[in-house]
């Protein structure tokens, strides 16, 4: 019992930190190079800045107020479930937003537009991506994309081109073309960033490896690589021979160890290597779970 409280409170506090770090970075990047510059953004810092020209108030108080208004309509269209796992960066973004444009010559870190949109679309892409991660999200026009989904059954993706696209427009009406191409870096950016966020750490590699020593290679691969091996029945092409392929997923940092076990054994040996984006199970979503292969009875 100990053991799962510990495990649940480890795994709380990963959640709160990757929170509140994510939504502590995302508004320094927006303070600091996204609203000095004019580059225009979507979300709901995009309808922030669009509403800032007609209502005399500070951006982070216009965001609070739609992650708000955003949060009651969660409420009512996709329960109470959804807004508890929402409402902390609903929360959070607004405050540190607020507080990082209140620090002295933050808005001077860079005049130039061009590094603004590289900068504030690489840390915002990390920014979203460690709340990600973790099962949560940044609020705001999240809410509504996923409301819009469950209302008209258009793909989520979709749904944020969207209201991007619109967002982005009302902002494009207020400003000049460069800021408009800088927008566009901007979000190509962090579409980048956030989708290796998303994956970092996760990505394994896969090697298939055709020898007729694949005996050996087993056992090597078991002992000296420390890897879980599947044993493959295959035939080949030329011959139809009835032989065996080694399959095994070993971290990144294995793979230099693992081609020169493998042409130790086999110079001729044929290898393929794939790289794959997350794997689940033993050995890396979960504990490994060592069992004692069976006794081959003596003949």
């Amino acid at each position: 019992m100990r053991r799962l409280d510990w495990k649940r409170l480890k795994k709380a506090s990963e959640v709160g930190f990757a929170i509140i770090a994510g939504n502590m970075l995302l508004g320094f990047a927006v303070a600091a190079f996204i609203l000095p510059s004019g580059v225009i953004m979507g979300g709901a810092t995009g309808v922030g800045v669009v509403l800032a020209r007609f209502i005399p108030l500070d951006t982070a108080l216009i965001v609070l107020c739609v992650n708000l208004l955003a949060l009651a309509l969660g409420w009512a269209v996709l329960g109470w479930r959804f807004v508890l796992a929402t409402v902390a960066s609903s929360l959070l973004y607004p405050i540190f937003l607020g507080a990082a444009q209140r620090v002295p010559g933050i808005e001077g870190l860079t005049a130039d537009p061009l590094l603004s949109a590289l900068l504030g679309g690489g840390l915002v892409g990390i920014a979203v991506g460690l709340v990600m991660r973790v099962g949560s999200s940044t609020g705001g026009t999240d809410v509504v994309n996923l409301v819009l989904h469950k209302c008209t059954h258009i793909p989520v993706s979709v749904a944020v081109y969207l209201t991007d696209i619109v967002i982005m427009g009302a902002q494009a009406v207020f400003s000049d073309p460069e800021q408009i191409l800088y927008g566009v870096v901007l979000l190509v950016v962090e579409t980048i960033v956030l989708d290796k966020v998303m994956l970092l750490g996760q990505s394994q590699i896969q090697l298939f490896v055709i020898s007729s020593r694949y005996e050996e290679i087993r056992q090597k691969c078991l002992t000296k690589l420390q890897a879980g091996i599947t044993m493959v029945q295959i035939e080949t092409g030329r011959t139809r021979s009835p032989q065996r392929g080694v399959l095994c997923v070993i971290p990144p940092r294995k793979l230099y160890a693992a081609q020169s076990l493998i042409q130790s054994v086999d110079p001729n040996a044929f290898l393929t290597i794939t790289q794959i984006k997350e794997v689940r199970g033993q050995g890396f979503s979960s504990e490994r779970v060592y069992v004692e292969p069976p006794e081959i009875p003596a003949r």
